[in-house]
């Protein structure tokens, strides 16, 4: 959690091996079309073919070592670097040298381009992966067939896109989000709306899910029947009129069930078909190895990747990104948990710049996710002291010990 020599061997045995998630492909729609993803000291680009498919290059010119692309985002018709205007395709094929009379002919024999990374997709998300040995996708993942692929995450657009400084280890911010042992004393406004004893699914590669009950009480709640102004909010988030809902808070969740299947069959969404009625209220937080949690909703999809620091062990990136189906529909919406700020574009039309915020300020996500943000310093402080031995995990963490 703080070794330099531990980080140091992550770089050289874990980064390079794992498939990491890169970002949406509906971030890149059109031809020429890219994003730089960047992890450590790495940066790769992710782009947009002529046929419709997606490459994965390195930003790294071959001649001297320069970034090609210097934003986050942007279209091109091909990459040219600022440096001495040598030309690349969106393949990373070399177009043009610079005055290649100069260059000794043996010295460019090889035509060298940008440097190819392996990349795949799965319903509408986009990985990369360094290492040419590595599994395909799909088994790399281990994850049940279909699963990912029904919430149709390539009709969804990046509406909110925040990337946060915290300082601690990324593996600490890995565990936090892990589990919802937590819930009632880091998260106590959650106890009238969710339930803290969640189901988990663990899967051969790492990869795991947490299925946590929304739209009821905690089973520490005494009263278990009065429907309270958060679940009265829940209900109208459902679709659903409180002040005519005449239920207990026992029946409110699947009454919301009912009621967003209609909803869905009104709008024209035939996913909802494919899913579950848990899926329709609950979290299913899907976690991808090793530094991937997916909050995964019907409506949207609430994506959460923690990227280690390129020096520092006990410092990393938390970064979040909201995925919204939009619907001409003024009630449809993400669940409120995931923070998504009133006014904002939804419609996919405009896709946000990723807002940064440097480490000791409050990222404003939301109230849940900003007491994670004060909790987790706090914690790598402790882990620190010699007088921590080492985890003990319940299993209620099982997903923490899966993962590790």
């Amino acid at each position: 959690y703080y070794s330099k020599e531990y980080m140091d061997r992550e770089w050289r045995r874990l980064w390079p091996r794992v498939w990491l998630l890169a970002g949406v492909a509906s971030d890149i729609p059109e031809e020429g079309d890219y994003f730089v993803f960047e992890v450590g000291a790495e940066q790769i680009i992710v782009t947009r073919q002529a046929n419709g498919g997606i490459k994965a290059l390195f930003n790294v010119c071959p001649h001297r070592g320069n970034r090609v692309c210097l934003n986050e985002r942007g279209s091109v018709a091909q990459f040219t670097c600022n440096f001495h205007g040598w030309q690349y395709g969106l393949d990373g094929k070399l177009r043009k040298v610079t005055d290649e009379a100069t260059f000794n002919p043996k010295l460019i024999a090889h035509r060298p381009g940008l440097t190819e990374v392996r990349c795949e997709t799965l319903g509408g998300i986009v990985f990369i992966n360094m290492d040419g040995a590595a599994p395909p996708l799909r088994e790399y993942l281990g994850l049940p067939q279909g699963y990912i692929e029904n919430y149709e995450i390539e009709k969804m657009h990046v509406v909110h896109h925040v990337r946060s400084e915290w300082a601690a280890n990324w593996k600490t911010g890995v565990d936090a989000f892990y589990e919802t042992y937590h819930l009632p004393w880091v998260h106590p406004q959650t106890q009238t709306v969710m339930e803290d004893f969640s189901q988990y699914d663990l899967y051969p590669n790492g990869a795991s899910r947490m299925i946590v009950p929304i739209c009821v009480k905690s089973h520490r709640v005494g009263d278990q029947d009065t429907v309270t102004p958060d679940l009265k909010f829940m209900l109208k988030e459902g679709g659903l009129d409180p002040a005519s809902f005449k239920g207990s808070a026992r029946e409110v969740r699947s009454a919301i069930q009912k009621s967003k299947r209609a909803r869905a069959r009104r709008v024209g969404l035939t996913h909802y078909d494919k899913l579950t009625d848990g899926q329709l209220t609950d979290s299913w937080a899907t976690g991808l190895f090793p530094n991937v949690q997916m909050g995964m909703h019907p409506e949207g999809v609430f994506i959460m990747r923690f990227l280690p620091h390129a020096t520092n062990p006990e410092c990393f990136y938390y970064e979040t990104m909201i995925l919204y189906r939009h619907v001409d529909d003024p009630g449809y919406t993400v669940p409120a948990w995931m923070g998504l700020p009133a006014g904002i574009d939804t419609t996919g039309n405009t896709r946000p710049n990723m807002i940064r915020v440097p480490a000791g300020e409050k990222p404003n996500l939301g109230d849940v996710l900003d007491q994670e943000s004060e909790l987790l310093p706090v914690q790598q402080k402790g882990i620190r002291s010699r007088a921590f031995k080492g985890p003990l995990w319940s299993e209620q963490e099982q997903r923490v010990r899966h993962f590790h």
